[in-house]
């Protein structure tokens, strides 16, 4: 997202989400989390556990669908909603 980041810290993932404290997300045994500039690499032996620990990382800080940011998976495409004004 914009001006978001994150960072490996020993068995955790830290993120700054625009919150006003840095989010930290442990990391499960058997699950290796690789952070290339804004993307973020899940990696696993066991595919529930890979696709549980990206979803629960998505739930931090959903997509909106107004503003167009958030976390979401690599080549999700979101409908841009027209605001209030775009109603009329």
């Amino acid at each position: 997202g914009v001006g978001y980041g994150a960072e490996v810290k020993g068995p955790a993932v830290q993120f700054k989400l625009g919150y006003s404290h840095p989010v930290v997300f442990p990391i499960a045994a058997g699950i290796e989390v690789r952070i290339d500039r804004n993307v973020l690499t899940i990696t696993g032996c066991d595919r529930q556990q890979v696709g549980q620990v990206a979803a629960d990382i998505r739930a931090l800080r959903p997509p909106d669908v107004y503003k167009q940011k958030g976390i979401r998976y690599q080549g999700e495409i979101l409908r841009k909603k027209a605001g209030k004004a775009g109603a009329k």
